[in-house]
C-alpha cells in the first residue's frame, strides 16, 4: 500500500510538471527583473499556478533581492505584499506535489526573505522534507547542505531531523569533494556529532583545503564557525583559514572583517599579519562607515589597534553618532571601550545617555555585561545605575538559569553601596546544585565581598551567607568528584579565577587531574598548562606527562604555537627541563615569547637566537607591535629585554649587543618603587649586623637592570666595606638607587678577594603554591646575578615568617649566618 501511494504521488507530480521550455508562464516568471513584475504575474494567473510556478516565483524573489546591496534590500515590502501571501498559501497547499529539491529551494528562499522561522509554510516544508528523508529519499549533496543550512538558521540545532542529516553526512563523507558543501554541513550538524565524527570532519576539511588552490573566504568563515560551535582551537585549520583570508583581503568588507575578528577572539586565536592587513584596509576606508551599523563594526575591529590619531577620530565619531546606536550597537561600543581601556568621559556620558532608552530591550546576560562595562569604565551616571539595579533585581527574581543567576549576582556585587537582601541569597542557594565551577566562583566572589564590606542587610542575612558559602563549597567538591573526563573538566575551569577556587578547590582539582592523567593528549595539554600556571601548583607527574605527550606529538604541538608556548611556559615556571626542536614556523612576536620561555628553562637554540636578534626581524617586530593589544605588547617588549639580557650574560659567543638601556631607564624611571615596611625592618637589622647604614644599599639596580633588595660588600676577611669609603653615593630616588650601566661609579673594581652580596627577599610568587619549589624566573635571576659577580642570598618568605624566627635575635642570627656564609 505504501509503495502504491509513493508511485501515485510520483505520477501526479510527473503529470503536473511541465518543462521550462514549454511553459510560457515559467519563462515569464524567470524573466522578471523586479519584484512587482513577479507579483503582477501571480495576481493575473492564480488559477494556473502549479507547484513549480510557485517554487520558481519564490526563488526569483530571493534572487532579485540577492543582487542588491544589503542596505538596499526590500524584504519587508515583499513579505507584506498580498501576492506574497498568495504564493505562500499556494505553496503550502501544493507541497506534497513538489519535487524533492524544489522543497529545499522554496524553504531556503523564504527564509532568506526573512520569513519567521516558525511560519506555517516553513513548518510544512520542513515536515515534508523530513518525511521524504525518512523514506530514504536521496537528496543531492548540494540540496542536502542547503536543507541543513535552513534547519540551522531556524535554530533547530538539536532537532531529530538534524540528527538524520548528520547520519547521512556520516555515511557519505568520503564522497564530499566540495569544501563549500562540506563547510555548510559542518556548521549545521555541529551540535549533534560525536568527538570521533568531529575529528573526521576536521580531517576532511583539511584535506579539501589543501587540494584547492582557490577557496572562497566565506567557506573559511564557516569552518571557523564550526570550530567555535564545537569549542575547539584546532590550529592547523585556523592557520589554513587565516591564509585564505589574507589571500582574499581585497574582497573582505567590514561585515566579514568584524565577523572574523569576533570568531578569532572567541577561539583564542590571533594573527598579526591579518591584523595589519585589516588595519590598513579599514584605515583607508574609514570615511565610508557613516551609518551606525557599519561604524559600530568598524569601532569594534579597528578601535583596539588604532594609532592615536585614528583612535581619536573613532571616539569623536562615536560620540556624534551615539543617539543613533541600537541597543546591540551600544553594547558593542561599550565592550570595545573596555577592551581599549578608554577613559573618554565625553563618549562615556553620551553612551550612558543613549542607554536609558534601550535598557528594557536587553536580556539578562547582556544587561550583566553592560553593567560590568560601565563599572570598569567608571561611569558616574547614578540614575543609570539605579535603573540597572532594578532591572537586574527583576531578572534575578524570575531567573531559573544558573548562568544568568550567577552573572547577575556577580555584577550586583560590583555596584556601589548595594545592600544585599535575603531573596538574593535564597535565589543563589536554589541554583547551586546546577552550577558549573565558573558560576560557583561568581557567586562565591560576590558573597565574600558583601560579607567583607558589611553590605549584608541584616544579621539573618549574614548567617545565611555563611551557610550558603559552606553549601557552595560542598557543591564544588561534589561536582569535582563527578568529573570523569579531563577535557570537559579543563574546559569548565578555563574561566575560573579568584580566591574562592584557590583556597577551596585548588589542591583537589590538581589531584583529580592526576587521577585522569591517562586522558592527557596533545589536544588538551594547552588547557592543562593554563590550569597549572594559573594555580601555581608544582606537580611532577602532570609535568612529566605533558613533556612526554609533547615529545610524542612534536609535529602537532609545533603547529599549535600557543600550545607549545604554554607547555614551555608551564615547565619553565616550575624549573623543569624540556628541549623542543625549533622549526621556525611561528609569528614574529611569538618567537620572542618562545625564546624567552626557552631561556628561562636554560636553552638557547642558535637558529632561534640569531633569527630574533637580526635587524630585519626587529624592524618587522616593531611594526607588528603597533597592532597588538597593550597588555600583550608590553609583555613582548619585556620578554625581548629579558631574552637580550639572558643572551648577553649566558651566550657571549653569539656576540649579541645589549640594546635595552634606554628601554630599562624608561621603565624604571616611570616606576614608583617605594621601600615597604619589611624592607625597612631588614635594612635596620643589616645596619646593626654590618656596623652602620653606609655598609649596605637598599633597592639597588644592577648592570642589565636587575633590581635587588639589598647589597653589601665583604672584603677577603669577610669584613664589610663602606660605600662612602669608595665614594659610592647612598642617596635614593623614590627608594631606588639608580645605576646607569656597568661603567657607573657603583661598579668600581673591588679590592682583591672582596665580594658583592645580593640579598633577595622571596615572596610567595617566587615559589609553587603547594611546595617550596623555586620557579624559573627566580632561578634565572639568581643565575644571572652570580654571573655578574654576586654571591646571592635568597630569603624565602616561609622561612622568614616561620616560628623559628619569631624573635628579633633569631632573625639577626639568621641574617648574620647567611651574609657571612656560616653553616
Amino acid at each position: 500500500m505504501l509503495c502504491l501511494r509513493q508511485v501515485c504521488s510520483f505520477m501526479v507530480r510527473h503529470c503536473q510538471a511541465r518543462t521550462l521550455s514549454s511553459d510560457l508562464l515559467l519563462s515569464q516568471i524567470n524573466s522578471c527583473t523586479h519584484e512587482d513584475e513577479v507579483f503582477s504575474l501571480v495576481g493575473r494567473n492564480k488559477a494556473r499556478l502549479s507547484e513549480k510556478h510557485v517554487g520558481i516565483a519564490l526563488n526569483v524573489l530571493w534572487q532579485l533581492q540577492k543582487k542588491r546591496p544589503l542596505l538596499l534590500r526590500t524584504s519587508d515590502y515583499i513579505r507584506n505584499h498580498s501576492q506574497f501571501l498568495t504564493l505562500c498559501i499556494l505553496a503550502e497547499n501544493k507541497v506534497e506535489h513538489m519535487e524533492d529539491e524544489a522543497i529545499v529551494d522554496t524553504l531556503y528562499s523564504i527564509l532568506r526573505l526573512n520569513v519567521e522561522d516558525h511560519d506555517s509554510l516553513a513548518e510544512v516544508l520542513v515536515t515534508e522534507a523530513w518525511k521524504r528523508l525518512e523514506r530514504q529519499v536521496l537528496l543531492s549533496l548540494p540540496a542536502l547542505s542547503k536543507f541543513a543550512l535552513c534547519l540551522y538558521k531556524q535554530h533547530r540545532h538539536f532537532s531529530p531531523i538534524i540528527g538524520k542529516v548528520a547520519q547521512i553526512v556520516d555515511m557519505n563523507l568520503d564522497s564530499i569533494q566540495d569544501i563549500r558543501i562540506l563547510s555548510v554541513l559542518m556548521i549545521s550538524i555541529s551540535d549533534v556529532i560525536s568527538q570521533s565524527f568531529r575529528d573526521r570532519l576536521l580531517h576532511k576539511a583539511e584535506q579539501l583545503l589543501e587540494e584547492k588552490d582557490e577557496v572562497h573566504f566565506n567557506y573559511a568563515k564557516r569552518i571557523l564557525q564550526f570550530l567555535q560551535n564545537v569549542k575547539l582551537r584546532y590550529h592547523p585549520l585556523l592557520e589554513k583559514c587565516n591564509k585564505i583570508f589574507l589571500k582574499s583581503a581585497s574582497c573582505l568588507d567590514i561585515y566579514s572583517i568584524s565577523h572574523i575578528f569576533g570568531l578569532y577572539e572567541q577561539l583564542g586565536f590571533d594573527n598579526v599579519e591579518f591584523r595589519l592587513v585589516a588595519k590598513q584596509l579599514l584605515s583607508e576606508t574609514i570615511d565610508e562607515y557613516d551609518d551606525p551599523e557599519t561604524f559600530s563594526k568598524l569601532f569594534f575591529t579597528l578601535g583596539p589597534m588604532a594609532g592615536s590619531k585614528v583612535r581619536e577620530r573613532l571616539l569623536v565619531t562615536a560620540a556624534c553618532m551615539a543617539e543613533k546606536f541600537s541597543s546591540h550597537q551600544v553594547l558593542v561600543i561599550l565592550k570595545t571601550m573596555q577592551k581599549m581601556k578608554c577613559g573618554n568621559a565625553h563618549l562615556l556620558k553620551k553612551m550612558a545617555s543613549t542607554l536609558h532608552k534601550h535598557l528594557d530591550s536587553y536580556r539578562a546576560l547582556q544587561l550583566a555585561k553592560l553593567t560590568q562595562c560601565l563599572v570598569v569604565l567608571r561611569c558616574h551616571d547614578l540614575e543609570l545605575f539605579a535603573k540597572l539595579k532594578l532591572l537586574l533585581f527583576r531578572f534575578l527574581k524570575s531567573s531559573v538559569i544558573p548562568a544568568d543567576t550567577a552573572a547577575i549576582i556577580r555584577v550586583l556585587a560590583m555596584l556601589p553601596s548595594f545592600q544585599v537582601e535575603e531573596i538574593i541569597i535564597n535565589k543563589a542557594a536554589a541554583v547551586l546544585p546546577q552550577c558549573r565551577f565558573h558560576h560557583l566562583n561568581c557567586i562565591a566572589t560576590a558573597l565574600v565581598k558583601w560579607n567583607h564590606y558589611d553590605q549584608l542587610h541584616s544579621h539573618n542575612s549574614s548567617e545565611l551567607c555563611v551557610k550558603l558559602l559552606q553549601k557552595l563549597n560542598d557543591c564544588g567538591f561534589q561536582r569535582l568528584q563527578r568529573a570523569n573526563n579531563l577535557s570537559l573538566l579543563l574546559e569548565e575551569l578555563t574561566h575560573v579565577n579568584g580566591e574562592w577556587f584557590e583556597e577551596v578547590l585548588n589542591e583537589e582539582t590538581t589531584a583529580m587531574c592526576q587521577q585522569l592523567i591517562d586522558q592527557i593528549t596533545w589536544a588538551n595539554i594547552l588547557q592543562l598548562s593554563f590550569f597549572l600556571i594559573k594555580t601555581n601548583h608544582y606537580c611532577p607527574s602532570l609535568l612529566d606527562r605533558i613533556a612526554s605527550v609533547t615529545v610524542e606529538s612534536i609535529d602537532k604541538v609545533l603547529l599549535f604555537f600557543f600550545l607549545a608556548l604554554q607547555v614551555l611556559s608551564t615547565l619553565s615556571c616550575v624549573n623543569t627541563d624540556l628541549c623542543l626542536i625549533f622549526k621556525g614556523c611561528f609569528e614574529t612576536h611569538h618567537l620572542v615569547l618562545l625564546g624567552h620561555a626557552l631561556a628561562v628553562a636554560g636553552y638557547f637554540p642558535s637558529v632561534l637566537i640569531t633569527r630574533i636578534f637580526n635587524v630585519s626581524f626587529l624592524t618587522k617586530l616593531d611594526a607588528q607591535l603597533e597592532v597588538l593589544p597593550d597588555t600583550l605588547k608590553q609583555r613582548v617588549r619585556s620578554c625581548l629585554m629579558k631574552l637580550n639580557r639572558a643572551v648577553c650574560l649566558e651566550c657571549p659567543e653569539f656576540h649579541i649587543p645589549w640594546f635595552h638601556e634606554r628601554y630599562c631607564r624608561s621603565v624604571f624611571g616611570n616606576s614608583n618603587s617605594r621601600i615597604n615596611p619589611l624592607r625597612q625592618h631588614i635594612h635596620k637589622m643589616l645596619t646593626e649586623i654590618l656596623g652602620g647604614s653606609h655598609y649596605t644599599r637598599i633597592s639597588v639596580l644592577t648592570p642589565y637592570y636587575y633590581e635587588i633588595d639589598f647589597e653589601c660588600i665583604l672584603d677577603e676577611n669577610k669584613k664589610p666595606l663602606s660605600y662612602m669609603a669608595q665614594n659610592i653615593p647612598l642617596d635614593e630616588v623614590e627608594g631606588i638607587h639608580l645605576r646607569h650601566g656597568i661603567k657607573d661609579e657603583g661598579r668600581k673594581a673591588l679590592p682583591p678577594g672582596a665580594q658583592r652580596i645580593a640579598l633577595e627577599l622571596l615572596d610567595s610568587k617566587a615559589f609553587s603554591k603547594n611546595l617550596h619549589h623555586l620557579k624559573g624566573e627566580s632561578a634565572l635571576k639568581k643565575r644571572h646575578l652570580e654571573m655578574l659577580g654576586y654571591r646571592v642570598v635568597q630569603i624565602p618568605h616561609f622561612e622568614w615568617h616561620s616560628m623559628v624566627l619569631s624573635t628579633k635575635g633569631e632573625q639577626l642570627e639568621y641574617l648574620r649566618r647567611h651574609i657571612y656564609g656560616i653553616q
